[in-house]
């Protein structure tokens, strides 16, 4: 490890949303190993052997950049890699989109009318939408415990990555769903919380796209 890294405290978690920024690939790795020890995330499943490091690393810094303590306040320190706990538990409110039929309906209607022709899995996607929905939602709801936050990317896999492999859908009807889903949420009359959706959202499509593979 080069010793530009290793300046900082050993294995500790002063400093490493800096780390994330240098361009150095060594020390970005680091951060990314002493986040995800510290967060406890499980990357070990079987379901999960087909992932490189590089995939977890590139989504450990999405994750510190966006969900973290540091990412939100520039006076915390020691804690500036925490995942943000009160941006967790926020994260429930965002049940009402898959909790509320009518915004459910409304929600896929948007999605649907905005992609029908550039798709080519359309059937497929607008048969699946509303399980899509619910399972990235209910991702978001339970990451308050933490349980839920080590298993994080297994039910990634199982709700999301897995559902379109099987219909077979190619990583670039993924990235135009994604990029509606996400976008047509602020279209919704009534949903309060599009703030708190983009910081999800943000993250979540960088890191699905990234997982999205053989």
């Amino acid at each position: 490890m080069p010793s530009r890294c290793c300046r900082w405290e050993p294995l500790t978690k002063r400093g490493l949303a800096a780390l994330t920024g240098l361009l150095s690939r060594p020390c970005r790795d680091y951060a990314a190993i002493v986040f995800f020890a510290n967060n406890r995330f499980e990357t070990g499943k079987k379901k999960l052997q087909y992932l490189s490091f590089g995939d977890f690393a590139f989504c450990a810094e999405l994750m510190i950049q966006n969900w973290t303590l540091g990412a939100v306040d520039s006076q915390v320190d020691d804690m500036d890699v925490d995942l943000d706990k009160e941006f967790l538990q926020d994260l429930k409110e965002l049940k009402v989109l898959v909790a509320d039929k009518d915004l459910l309906d409304l929600h896929k209607s948007l999605v649907c009318t905005a992609l029908r022709g550039k798709l080519s899995v359309f059937s497929e996607m607008e048969a699946n939408f509303k399980n899509l929905s619910r399972g990235l939602v209910n991702v978001a709801a339970k990451l308050i415990h933490n349980k839920d936050v080590r298993d994080l990317f297994v039910d990634l896999v199982e709700k999301f990555v897995e559902p379109c492999r099987s219909d077979h859908w190619p990583l670039n009807d993924v990235r135009l769903f994604l990029n509606q889903y996400s976008a047509s949420a602020h279209s919704l009359e009534g949903f309060r919380h599009q703030a708190l959706w983009d910081r999800y959202m943000g993250t979540l499509q960088g890191c699905l796209l990234r997982l999205y593979h053989d």
